[in-house]
């Protein structure tokens, strides 16, 4: 979810404090409930909202306004853009622009919610507030941007919140505005916050995607189906994200009776080559996994062990060798060092990391070949010292 930077100045951590208090306010009005009491039919309005908002965030801006995983009419269309920004996650524009860009750079460190290079709390809430991230560069959503009716959201886009927390008000009073909107807002908040955050960090992998996506069953549960994150991310044109029958996905149970009825249609499968992980993988997929793979293998102290092992002539015949040379054979490489890694360790090392792919040997070779480029920048070559 992240747009374009502003230029050569990087705002990461610059928090934008005046955005930030709305948010917090909104934590703290939760605790209003000891005084406005809690019943029953207030939990009820709480747990009829949160699924509602919910699936706001789950069928409409994601797999609809970011994914267009299905199609659907205009009018359904504003009622979904309405709906999801009734969750108080800015407009559909911002929210589809931004995550669009997170599956552009996932986990890469253009990412900005990614907690392998941010951590586990900016990626949870922290980049929402960056001053950086405020404003979504609208060139990345054209196909949403043509309807003035969206583009009005984006001008107001806390209006659907401000509305449904008066409707809520004048329903049922102060319960039902603290107990059944304050708190399925704040629910809803971070129920969708560790998606980007929690469903990166814990959890299974079935398919490799070169970034750090997991599955989650009790993220999947909270999130209604959101919690598939790696088979979202290996295939996520999907409006079903748990691929298998026991994967519980209500999202798409509700997506799948709105077909029925003709208020959505052409919803988007999974091919079956990709549901049995028989799917060859895409270039840029491979390369970002076969850089992760080369990373294990620190190529400066191998480069340092050369050197302390071998001749200068020694090592002036392994630059000539390794120059033209992007992935000798383990028999070169033994002819120099024992301890350089070789194609069988690195698939070795793939295996233990990756789930299975039928592209594990383009994986293993372009890993390969930059463990070799890595090492060759650190050895002094025929001219002179090292890089």
């Amino acid at each position: 979810m992240n747009c374009a930077t502003d230029g050569a100045v990087r705002h990461e951590d610059d928090i934008l404090y005046p955005t930030t208090i709305p948010f917090i306010l909104i934590h703290l009005a939760a605790f209003a409930a000891l005084w406005t009491g809690v019943s029953a039919w207030a939990l009820g309005l709480c747990a009829l909202l949160y699924g509602l908002r919910m699936f706001g965030v789950t069928g409409g801006y994601h797999r609809y306004f970011s994914h267009r995983a299905y199609s659907t009419g205009r009018i359904f269309q504003f009622c979904l853009a309405f709906l999801a920004q009734s969750s108080g996650q800015k407009s559909v524009l911002w929210w589809a622009a931004k995550h669009r860009h997170h599956h552009l750079y996932s986990d890469m460190p253009e990412d900005v919610h990614s907690p392998r290079h941010k951590g586990f709390l900016y990626s949870h809430v922290g980049w929402i507030f960056a001053r950086r991230h405020d404003v979504a560069d609208l060139s990345g959503v054209p196909d949403l941007t043509r309807f003035p009716e969206l583009r009005w959201l984006h001008r107001f886009e806390q209006v659907p919140l401000i509305v449904l927390g008066l409707a809520c008000f004048l329903l049922g009073g102060w319960q039902a505005l603290v107990v059944g909107f304050v708190w399925s807002t704040v629910l809803v908040y971070h129920a969708t916050f560790c998606i980007n955050s929690l469903a990166h960090v814990s959890g299974t992998q079935r398919y490799v995607t070169g970034d750090d996506s997991r599955n989650n069953l009790i993220l999947a549960i909270l999130t209604m189906g959101e919690g598939w994150h790696n088979n979202h991310h290996a295939f996520q044109r999907s409006a079903r994200q748990g691929f298998r029958r026991r994967e519980i996905d209500i999202t798409f149970y509700i997506l799948k009776l709105l077909s029925l009825f003709g208020i959505v249609r052409g919803l988007q499968g999974v091919p079956a080559r990709f549901v049995r992980n028989e799917h060859r993988l895409a270039p840029k997929i491979i390369h970002r996994t076969a850089e992760l793979l080369a990373a294990r293998f620190h190529p400066r102290p191998i480069a340092e062990a050369l050197q302390s092992h071998l001749g200068k002539d020694e090592l002036s015949t392994l630059h000539d060798t390794l120059e033209g040379a992007p992935a000798p054979s383990a028999a070169v490489w033994r002819l120099f060092h024992p301890h350089i890694p070789c194609r069988d360790t690195l698939r070795a090392e793939a295996r233990a990391l990756f789930a299975r792919t039928p592209s594990i040997d383009e994986i293993v070779d372009r890993a390969h070949h930059l463990v070799i480029a890595g090492i060759r920048k650190h050895l002094p070559g025929p001219a002179g010292a090292a890089a």
